[in-house]
């Protein structure tokens, strides 16, 4: 019990690669996600408190702030949060972080202009912002390369669905059956 209690942090794994090409190794990620998840939950408080999108980025971010601050090691956060590497959480906040102030000034422009886009309704007429698009000047390197893959990359398996989410198995999977006989 002492050992574990006293000696654990310093006995920890050294994490050398991540196995991502370009995603370095974070070696003070959980302090980093702490600062990152407390800066999330600030910035969204420009967002009113009515509006699903804030409810839900305050809900992963208080959740994923507890599982930092109860843990240490960085495996045990990965696998307690369960949503890749800690080196992908921190890209994942520094995302919101970007995306928060664009999702307030479209509540902005839908206010001014007496919609609820929350609703869906008029979303499209008022948004000018497309984050599905790719600007014209970006470029992305193909490698094509047919070597089997390390055994230490990590390997994006499907995770068991959580409990209380069995719905969405079958949801969005559409039906075969009902293809064919259309």
């Amino acid at each position: 019990m002492f050992l574990r209690r006293f000696a654990g942090p310093l006995l920890a794994q050294v994490k050398e690669t991540t196995g991502i090409v370009g995603l370095e190794v974070v070696p003070n990620a959980r302090e980093v996600l702490i600062s990152l998840y407390n800066k999330t939950l600030n910035e969204i408080k420009i967002i009113p408190e009515n509006v699903p999108y804030r409810r839900h980025v305050e809900a992963f971010t208080n959740h994923r702030m507890k599982v930092c601050r109860e843990e240490e090691d960085w495996e045990t956060i990965e696998k307690r949060i369960a949503c890749g590497q800690v080196e992908e959480l921190i890209e994942d906040a520094e995302s919101e972080l970007q995306l928060i102030p664009k999702m307030a000034e479209m509540f902005v422009r839908a206010i001014i202009h007496n919609i609820t886009p929350w609703r869906g309704r008029n979303l499209i007429a008022i948004q000018e912002w497309k984050p599905w698009e790719v600007p014209d000047d970006y470029h992305c390197e193909i490698i094509e390369d047919n070597s089997p893959v390390p055994k230490h990359v990590p390997h994006h398996l499907s995770r068991p669905v959580p409990e209380g989410f069995e719905y969405l198995k079958t949801k969005f999977v559409p039906d075969e059956s009902k293809a064919e006989s259309s």
